[in-house]
């Protein structure tokens, strides 16, 4: 019951805020500026539902994609991303093996947020 509770102030505070307002007119200016550039209308705006819902939800941006965000911001794509993005004093606790393995995950990772990177680029989302 207090999960209810929760949500329902939640949608009110949405209400309250213009959250709604706010959103359609990003979903309009993105939808238009895509159109403009000749990118399909549907990819972004399912794009844009993903990025509504998740912050209805409450769920918070990805730490991890904002750091690959931030370096291919300013940077562009470098070629020691997976060492910038190293935890070095975990990094330095683990065995040879676990390295091997904190490396290789760090590297879908890595991989991952560029393709969400580059999507966003080339969709021209901002929100």
């Amino acid at each position: 019951m207090e999960d209810i509770k929760i949500l329902a102030r939640a949608a009110k505070q949405r209400l309250k805020s213009n959250f709604w307002t706010d959103c359609k007119k990003n979903f309009n200016e993105n939808a238009n500026g895509a159109k403009e550039r000749g990118i399909s209308e549907i990819k972004v705006k399912s794009s844009l539902k993903g990025k509504v819902k998740s912050r209805i939800r409450g769920e918070k941006e990805d730490e991890f994609y904002l750091k690959v965000k931030e370096i291919l911001d300013t940077e562009g794509e470098v070629s020691d991303a997976i060492g910038r993005l190293t935890d070095r004093e975990l990094y330095e606790k683990l065995s040879y093996e676990e390295r091997q393995r904190y490396s290789l995950d760090l590297s879908n990772r890595y991989l991952a947020a560029l393709a969400k990177w580059r999507r966003e680029k080339e969709l021209g989302i901002t929100m």
